[in-house]
C-alpha cells in the first residue's frame, strides 16, 4: 500500500478560527496570550523556564508504575516512565476523553503528534529527554460524546443508566453489544484483524472506561513508548490540594481570567468565560458543579453542603474527590507533568490562550501550545475522479455549491455568466440616474433602487440558467456531491466523524504507519493523503 501526502497550508481549508491562524502564522495579538511561539526557539526557551517548577516525579513515577501494574509493559515505556524520575526529561502532552473504541479519528492524530514530536525533540536537544504523554481526561461526564462513535456512517450510541465521571463507568452487557457490531463490521474488511482484538482484549465486562482506555491505547502505542496517565488518581490530585484549596478560598481562576477575557475580546471570539469555582465535585456516580452561596458551599443538583472548615477539610481528606472543569484541567495536568509542549485541537487552543494568568496565579508553567495534525484520507480511485472534473486537492475546502457552480460553468458550452450583462446594467443606470437627477434631485435615489431591484432580477436569472445547465450535467454534479458527502460526512472533517476501523479495517496497521509517517512535527500544515495499491 502507498500513501502520498500533499501539505495544504491551514488558512487555504478555511476551517480554523482567525485567532488559531493567527496564532501559527505569528500575526495580530495572538501571540500576547502565550508564553512561546510554535518554534524550536519556543521548545527551548520553554525547556529553560520549566526547569524553574517543581514536581514530584517520584510520586509521578510510583503511580504510573501502578497504573500500569496490571498490563504487560513494553521496554519503550518502562524506560520512558523511568526516566521521568530524571531532571533532564520533560513531557510532550495530549489530553482527550477516553472515548469509547477510540471515538473520531483525531484520537489517533493527537495521540501520533506527541510520539513524533518527542522523537524530533530527542535529535534537536540530544542533552534532554522528551517523553509523549496521554492524559486520559477521564472525569468527562459527557456520555452523549464520549459514549458514542461512528462506523460505516451510522451513528452508535452507548446506552447506559452509569451516570458520573466517564472513565469511573464499567463495561457493561450495552457496550459489549456494541463491541459487538464491530466485529460485524470488522468480519467483512480485509485488515485490521490484531487490531480489534486488542478492543476484545480491552473491554472486558467490569472493567472500568479508564482501565480499558490504557490498555487499549498501550496495545496500540506502547511500542512507541507512549506514556498513558489516569489523573484521577488521590495520590496525583494531593500534588494539586494547594491549587484547589486556592479556588475554593478565593476563586482565583475567575478573576485571573478576566483581563485575558476582555482582550481577547477585542479582535477574537471567546471560548469559555469558566465560572465562579472551577472544580466540581466527584464521587460515586456524581460529578456536580460546586457553588458558594453566603459561606456555604454548595453541589448542585444534591442535598450536600459544607461549611468553608469542612470544605477543606474534605478537599484534603479526599482529594480525588474534586474534579478540575476546563479552566483547571491544564493547570492540574502541568502540575503534575514535566511539560514542555501540550498538543491540542484549535478549540483546545482558544481555551488553552485564555488561561496564562490563571497558570500564573497558580504558580504552575504555562507550555508551549502546538496545533494538532489534521489529516484527510482519499483512496486512489475517489482521488482519480475529482481530478477528472478538474478540481485540485485544496479545492475540497470548498462548498458543494460552489464546486458545483464552478464546474458547471466551466465546462457549459455556452456562457453562463451575466456578469458583463450587469456592469452594463449599472452603467446604463448611472447615466439614467444622472440624467434624472438634472430635472429632479429627488430622483437620483428612486433610480438606485431601480438599479438594485433590476440588478437583482438578473442574478436570480443567472442562478436558474446554472440550475438549469446543473441538470444537463447531473452526473458530474452527483459525483461531486457524493465525493463531499464521503469525505466530510455529517457536513464535518473526516477525522471528527470516522473511526480508525474504517481505515485500519481496509488498510490494516500500514494506515497508522502513514499517519506516524506524515505527521508534522512544529510544522503548520492540512495533510492530504492519497491511498493506492502498488
Amino acid at each position: 500500500m502507498k500513501f502520498n501526502p500533499t501539505k495544504i497550508p491551514y488558512h487555504a481549508t478555511g476551517l480554523f478560527s482567525p485567532l488559531v491562524r493567527d496564532y501559527i502564522n505569528g500575526e495580530g495579538t495572538a501571540l500576547d496570550f502565550v508564553n512561546y511561539a510554535p518554534t524550536l526557539d519556543g521548545i527551548e526557551k520553554a525547556t529553560t523556564t520549566r526547569n524553574s517548577f517543581n514536581i514530584n516525579r517520584s510520586l509521578l513515577v510510583e503511580v504510573l508504575k501502578a497504573q500500569y501494574a496490571t498490563i504487560p509493559s513494553t521496554k519503550a515505556v518502562n524506560e520512558n516512565v523511568e526516566s521521568l524520575l530524571q531532571e533532564n526529561t520533560y513531557v510532550i502532552t495530549t489530553a482527550h476523553q477516553p472515548n469509547i473504541f477510540t471515538g473520531p479519528l483525531y484520537f489517533f492524530y493527537k495521540i501520533i503528534h506527541a510520539i513524533q514530536l518527542a522523537a524530533d525533540l530527542k535529535k534537536q536537544f540530544p542533552q534532554n529527554n522528551y517523553v509523549p504523554v496521554y492524559y486520559m481526561g477521564s472525569e468527562d461526564a459527557d456520555i452523549d460524546e464520549v459514549g458514542s462513535f461512528y462506523l460505516g456512517g451510522d451513528k452508535l450510541q452507548w446506552s447506559t443508566k452509569q451516570t458520573g465521571a466517564i472513565g469511573r463507568m464499567k463495561v457493561d452487557d450495552a457496550l459489549i453489544g456494541l463491541l459487538k457490531n464491530m466485529e460485524g463490521y470488522w468480519s467483512v474488511k480485509p485488515q485490521g484483524k490484531e487490531a480489534f482484538s486488542a478492543l476484545v482484549d480491552a473491554y472486558k465486562k467490569g472493567v472500568t472506561i479508564n482501565e480499558a482506555t490504557l490498555s487499549l491505547v498501550h496495545s496500540y502505542f506502547g511500542q512507541y513508548g507512549l506514556v498513558v496517565i489516569q489523573p484521577d488518581d488521590a495520590k496525583l490530585k494531593s500534588c494539586f490540594l494547594t491549587v484547589m484549596e486556592k479556588e475554593l478560598l478565593t476563586q482565583f481562576s475567575h478573576k485571573a481570567l478576566q483581563p485575558t477575557l476582555e482582550k481577547l475580546r477585542r479582535q477574537y471570539h471567546i471560548q469559555t468565560e469558566g465560572r465562579a469555582i472551577n472544580l466540581f465535585y466527584l464521587i460515586d456516580n456524581l460529578r456536580a458543579r460546586i457553588e458558594l452561596n453566603e459561606g456555604v458551599y454548595t453541589i448542585l443538583d444534591t442535598d450536600l453542603t459544607f461549611t468553608k472548615d469542612e470544605m477543606i477539610a474534605e478537599l484534603h481528606a479526599h482529594p480525588e474527590r474534586f474534579s478540575p472543569n476546563v479552566i483547571l484541567r491544564g493547570v492540574y495536568q502541568e502540575t503534575i507533568l514535566p511539560g514542555i509542549s501540550f498538543i491540542g485541537g484549535g478549540g483546545e487552543l482558544a481555551y488553552w490562550m485564555e488561561l496564562k494568568d490563571v497558570f500564573k496565579e497558580a504558580g504552575v508553567h504555562y507550555p508551549l501550545l502546538q496545533l494538532r495534525n489534521s489529516f484527510l484520507f482519499i483512496n486512489a480511485k475517489m482521488s482519480k475522479q475529482w481530478n477528472e472534473l478538474g478540481f485540485e486537492l485544496k479545492d475540497l475546502f470548498k462548498t458543494s455549491l460552489d464546486l458545483e457552480v464552478a464546474f458547471v460553468k466551466a465546462n457549459a458550452k455556452h456562457n453562463l455568466s451575466l456578469e458583463a450583462s450587469i456592469e452594463s446594467m449599472k452603467t446604463l443606470y448611472t447615466q439614467i440616474q444622472n440624467q434624472a437627477i438634472q430635472v429632479d434631485a429627488t430622483l437620483g435615489d428612486h433610480t438606485m433602487n431601480l438599479s438594485v431591484q433590476s440588478i437583482k432580477k438578473i442574478e436570480e436569472l443567472e442562478k436558474k440558467i446554472v440550475k438549469a445547465e446543473k441538470k444537463k450535467q447531473a452526473v458530474a454534479v452527483d459525483r461531486i456531491q457524493h465525493i463531499k458527502k464521503q469525505l466530510f460526512p455529517e457536513n464535518s472533517l473526516q477525522e471528527r466523524v470516522d473511526n480508525f476501523a474504517e481505515w485500519v479495517g481496509d488498510y490494516g496497521w500500514d494506515w497508522v504507519e502513514a499517519v506516524l509517517k506524515n505527521s508534522n512535527t512544529l510544522q503548520q500544515s492540512f495533510t492530504i493523503v492519497i491511498a493506492e495499491s502498488e
